[in-house]
């Protein structure tokens, strides 16, 4: 009995071998792709399949659009690498390779569990070219995937053209904008702040540009709004240049000076495009210095009015202070700012991340000596350390000798309450940074609790209500609310 086990476990053992080389020969061979072949072949004659034409010129002429969201998705396609023949191209970049389907070529596309292929067909005529894309779906699959996949590739070649095209700056004079081409390298891995927040910030973003049916289905208006405060120099220019090359998106910076009375600001509101970023920097210094001509309600309607969320589609505003003490407390209402982000000064693990961009560094004999001046209370604003770095790049020890000089005379400045510089950014990065409220109060003075937010809307967006004050550089509160 013993012996005949251990023959059909050898037995098993060489099957089960025997099915390895094979599958291994298939896959260093192009057998697997002859057998995949003679698959589809056999699937083709089995079921009865209806063809789509989508040609280059409709009859007038006139060139196809769609023909050109469809030429676009299919070469972002991973299949494309796949096809018989493919056309590489250098991209807008120096090191952009494109890949684009070769002329009666076919490539396989998967949707919502049903395969189809296009076919990039050529038809020559006489002395002209008619160029059109075929595509070839299973009668039984049409009634039920046809209308959504199409409506697919709408959404992906146009999120793709976005991505592709370039990004303007646009500036407003009185009642109008000028633009130029916005040409600012930030980007989130470039920025020193806390990793995990801008993760967080990156994941709001992406989720609020795929949420176009989930707030109209809410009845609310698509729009994002974003606040951010912290002393000067600590990143947040730079931040929301690397959200427009996150997204993709212009940016409108609206200078509130410029702005004559609150009906021109609602006037360059409108001549705003779809999915961009607006702007408005300092907000703090209009507010309490009363320097433009906008009332307080003229620019509240301008945050959260009828106009700018019918207005709204996909776009995000962005506001910044260096601290929200003295600011009414219906201007940083949730609706008018949705997610506030506190900027601080710079610790050690900033200035880990700054050495590690502006001189390349990851470690270093003198970072146990930095180390120990940001634990003795000095600091500086990541952007005067930046340049001590950059001016100093081609030596790091060189550098690391400046910023360490630099913060102990800021510390002993400091301590000895001679209010220079840094005391100043220091007693205004402590007040700029207050624990917010768990509750929001509607025009009636009622309180309402974390609880009237629905429960769905809260895991969407996944942000933690973190206090700025027990974790530098967090996100606020999600001010997600639903009014009454």
């Amino acid at each position: 009995m013993s012996i005949f086990v251990v023959y059909v476990f050898l037995v098993f053992f060489l099957i089960v071998f025997l099915l390895f080389l094979v599958r291994l020969f298939l896959h260093r061979t192009a057998l697997i792709y002859v057998l995949r072949k003679w698959g589809e072949w056999i699937d083709d004659r089995v079921h009865v399949h209806q063809h789509l034409k989508v040609p280059e010129f409709n009859e007038n002429c006139q060139q196809n659009q769609f023909y050109q969201k469809v030429s676009v998705y299919l070469n972002s396609l991973a299949s494309v690498e796949d096809s018989d023949f493919t056309n590489l191209f250098s991209g807008k970049k120096s090191n952009d390779i494109v890949l684009c389907l070769d002329d009666d070529q076919t490539i396989q596309d998967t949707f919502l569990g049903a395969r189809v292929s296009w076919i990039n067909e050529i038809e020559r005529n006489h002395q002209f070219l008619t160029r059109s894309f075929v595509l070839k779906i299973k009668k039984k699959d049409k009634r039920r995937i046809l209308k959504p996949y199409l409506q697919h590739i709408h959404t992906v070649s146009d999120d793709i053209e976005q991505r592709r095209r370039e990004l303007k700056l646009h500036i407003n004079t009185d009642c109008n904008w000028r633009s130029l081409p916005f040409e600012h390298p930030a980007n989130f891995d470039s920025i020193a702040l806390d990793p995990d927040l801008k993760n967080k910030v990156k994941f709001d973003l992406e989720t609020f540009i795929k949420s176009k049916q989930y707030y109209h289905k809410l009845g609310r208006a698509w729009k994002r709004s974003y606040l951010l405060y912290g002393p000067s120099g600590t990143g947040k220019s730079s931040f929301i240049a690397a959200m427009a090359n996150f997204l993709s998106y212009d940016v409108y910076n609206v200078n509130l000076s410029q702005v004559a009375e609150d009906s021109h600001l609602n006037m360059i509101l409108l001549q705003t495009t779809s999915k961009s970023l607006i702007v408005v920097e300092d907000l703090d210094r209009y507010i309490c210095e009363k320097s433009t001509a906008v009332t307080s309600s003229g620019l509240m309607n301008f945050m959260d009015g009828i106009l700018g969320s019918s207005f709204c589609d996909g776009r995000i505003m962005v506001f910044t202070m260096n601290s929200k003490e003295g600011i009414d407390s219906a201007v940083l209402r949730p609706g008018r700012i949705d997610v506030h982000i506190y900027f601080p000064m710079c610790d050690f693990n900033s200035f880990k991340s700054l050495a590690g961009s502006y001189l390349g560094v990851k470690e270093h004999k003198l970072f146990p000596q930095v180390e120990e001046i940001f634990q003795s209370g000095a600091t500086m604003s990541p952007a005067e350390i930046g340049e001590l770095m950059l001016v100093n790049r081609s030596s790091p020890s060189r550098a690391l000798k400046s910023v360490i000089t630099a913060l102990q005379s800021n510390g002993r400045s400091s301590s000895g309450g001679g209010g220079g510089k840094l005391g100043h950014r220091l007693s205004e990065s402590a007040v700029s940074s207050p624990a917010p409220s768990s509750t929001a109060e509607d025009a009636g003075g009622t309180a309402w609790k974390d609880t009237v937010v629905p429960k769905e809307f809260r895991k969407l967006y996944g942000l933690l209500r973190l206090k700025s004050c027990k974790k530098p550089g967090s996100l606020d509160h999600d001010h997600e609310m639903i009014e009454r």
